[in-house]
């Protein structure tokens, strides 16, 4: 036989015992009742982490009234969809509208009849459990769709590789940076993540550089810059504008990445905080895995000697205070680049997350005190 179902919760709300007994007796066969004879204990259940699969709530309360509960749920994002059904004696057309209004799904007056509250309480559940479904179905899908997006955009990044001289590790070391960077900043999960996922398309533009320029061995004259200063542009170009939060970061990072926070940088020329957020994140983490690097025309610069060269930066290329979460991430910014170091051959297909590195791993030491004092 497969396992029973849970019965499903209903929390009900009254401050007359009577109440709670008929209604709990009531249903107590075909669901789990819980009761509440106030309102302030009536939102401490819903709120709780568990919480109820619908709600009969009396309106005449003493201190919370059934309406002020009604309001407060629908206000909060997480609880909004629990339904909610009025049980009381008022029964004008006025209140039906007003319960109505603050969100309820139906309205049953006193006295009650048993076959109208089971009826209505079955009715409700059953929607609650399709919307709930639906979402769901909706929720898959929406992950599946950004998946796919994050996939398209890693490869258009890998495309870019190709063209250039860099590393093929560089786009992975470098969206990590930026993860942690933003991280340190303050942003939440999401965004941090949406800049980690779209940092790879930093420079797709350079597809569009030809190749004489852009594999150059030597430095480029003032004709061949002025064409390299281009890609950004046509990085944004290449990835459009679009109303999906996901490549629409894509297309600012490609556009501000080599935008200065002193106004030198390109394409645009901005200044400050007119270069959006993402922009000035991904310059960071950007520069210092170049630094860092071999490239064909240059050594590896020590993490020392690339450090205080970022922080002689710092006002000029790169923002202040985006400079401090880089101070405060670069431990962990530091073993990333360790881990996905090019030595170990061309990663970009492996999925790294920095809570799996070895606890006990021990930190480098040593180097954040270097950008404590940036030059002017």
């Amino acid at each position: 036989m497969p396992p029973l179902l849970p019965k499903q919760s209903i929390l009900v709300v009254d401050d007359t015992p009577e109440n709670i007994d008929l209604l709990s007796e009531l249903l107590k066969d075909e669901y789990r009742v819980r009761v509440a004879t106030s309102g302030e204990r009536a939102l401490k259940i819903a709120y709780s982490d568990e919480p109820p699969d619908l709600i009969l709530l009396d309106i005449m309360m003493p201190g919370l009234s059934g309406l002020e509960i009604c309001r407060r749920l629908k206000a909060n994002p997480d609880r909004r969809r629990i339904p909610v059904i009025f049980v009381t004696a008022m029964s004008s057309v006025e209140d039906e509208q007003r319960g109505l209004e603050l969100g309820a799904v139906d309205y049953i007056t006193k006295p009650i009849s048993p076959p109208i509250v089971k009826a209505r309480v079955r009715t409700h559940l059953a929607l609650y459990d399709q919307s709930r479904e639906l979402e769901r179905m909706v929720d898959h899908r929406t992950q599946e769709l950004l998946k796919t997006r994050q996939q398209i955009i890693r490869r258009l990044g890998r495309a870019a590789e190709f063209k250039d001289n860099e590393t093929g590790n560089h786009v992975l070391r470098m969206s990590h940076y930026a993860r942690l960077i933003a991280s340190a900043h303050g942003l939440g999960e999401e965004s941090a993540n949406t800049i980690f996922n779209t940092a790879p398309m930093h420079d797709i533009g350079k597809i569009g550089i030809p190749d004489s320029i852009l594999l150059k061995p030597g430095k480029l004259d003032a004709e061949e810059w002025k064409i390299m200063h281009q890609h950004p542009i046509m990085g944004a170009e290449i990835i459009g504008k679009h109303d999906n939060e996901l490549l629409e970061t894509a297309r600012i990072i490609a556009l501000c990445h080599h935008e200065k926070w002193d106004g030198s940088g390109y394409p645009q020329g901005l200044k400050g905080g007119d270069i959006p957020l993402e922009g000035r994140i991904v310059a960071i983490a950007d520069v210092f895995d170049a630094l860092v690097s071999q490239r064909p025309y240059k050594p590896a610069f020590p993490i020392d000697e690339s450090l205080n060269i970022m922080a002689a930066s710092t006002g000029r290329h790169f923002d202040p205070a985006l400079m401090q979460a880089f101070k405060a991430a670069l431990p962990e910014i530091l073993r990333v680049k360790e881990i996905y170091a090019d030595e170990f051959g061309a990663l970009t297909d492996v999925e790294f997350k920095i809570k799996e590195i070895d606890a006990h791993r021990d930190a480098p030491q040593g180097y954040p005190d270097i950008l404590s004092s940036p030059k002017d």
